[in-house]
C-alpha cells in the first residue's frame, strides 16, 4: 500500500512551516497578500486531501556541500523552525537543476528540491513548493515563469533580485507571472530559500524552465 501524507509526520510539519511562512506581513501590498492567502489555501487543500507520497530517488548536486552551512546559519534566524523541519526530510530530497542546459559554472552553485507538486514527493495539483540552494557568489541568470506567480522566502543567507534590494532571512521576494528576474548571492555565505509557485494546474504541470539569452 502506498504511503500517504498522514503516514509521514515530518512532511506534515514541513508543510505547516511553509504555511506559517505565508502568514507573514505583506507590507501593505494587496497583490502579495492575495498570493500569500492563495498559497496557504492551496496547502490546506493538499493537507486535507491526504495525498500519496511519491518517493524520489535521493540525489545531491555539487552545491549541496554548502547545505549544512546554510541550515546552520538558518538556526540563528527567525526561520529556525523551518530549517529544522527541512533537516528532518533531508534524506529523501532530490536536488535537481530543472534546465536542459545549465549555464557554465552554475552547475556547481545552484540546485533545487521540490517538496510538493505534480511530481511529488507530496503530490499536489494547485501549488508547487520547494527549496533552492545557492553557493556564495552565485549569479542565477535572468528567467521568468509563464502564467505562474512565484515567491521566495529567504531561510538563510542574503540575496538580491534584479539589484533592487537586499533580502535577509524571513523576507519575501514576489514575482508576478512573466516578470524577468535575476538573483545574486552574497560573497561569503550560501543562501537557502523556500519557494512557492501558484497558478493554473496546466501551467504547474508543464512549466518549461529556461534562461533568457544574454545580451551582446
Amino acid at each position: 500500500m502506498a504511503d500517504t501524507l498522514n503516514d509521514q509526520p515530518d512532511w506534515i510539519y514541513l508543510l505547516r512551516e511553509f504555511k506559517d511562512l505565508y502568514r507573514g506581513n505583506a507590507g501593505g501590498s494587496t497583490k502579495i497578500r492575495a498570493h500569500q492567502r492563495a498559497v496557504r489555501e492551496a496547502i490546506n487543500r493538499v493537507m486535507g486531501a491526504n495525498p500519496a507520497i511519491e518517493w524520489q530517488t535521493p540525489e545531491d548536486k555539487p552545491v549541496t556541500v554548502h547545505l549544512k552551512r546554510a541550515l546552520d546559519n538558518g538556526r540563528r534566524e527567525t526561520t529556525e523552525s523551518v530549517c529544522r523541519a527541512v533537516e528532518s526530510v533531508l534524506p529523501h530530497l532530490s536536488w535537481l537543476y530543472g534546465y536542459e542546459k545549465v549555464p557554465r559554472g552554475l552547475s556547481k552553485k545552484y540546485a533545487y528540491a521540490e517538496i510538493a507538486g505534480p511530481n511529488g514527493p507530496v503530490i499536489a495539483e494547485g501549488v508547487i513548493l520547494g527549496l533552492v540552494l545557492f553557493a556564495p557568489k552565485c549569479t542565477y541568470p535572468a528567467h521568468s515563469h509563464d502564467g505562474l506567480t512565484e515567491s521566495y522566502y529567504t531561510l538563510s543567507g542574503v540575496v538580491s533580485e534584479n539589484d533592487d534590494g537586499v533580502w535577509a532571512p524571513g523576507s519575501l521576494i514576489f514575482n508576478p507571472p512573466g516578470r524577468m528576474h535575476r538573483i545574486t548571492v552574497s560573497d561569503r555565505e550560501p543562501a537557502l530559500l523556500a519557494y512557492a509557485w501558484h497558478g493554473p494546474k496546466d501551467k504547474l504541470a508543464d512549466q518549461k524552465m529556461t534562461f533568457s539569452r544574454a545580451r551582446g
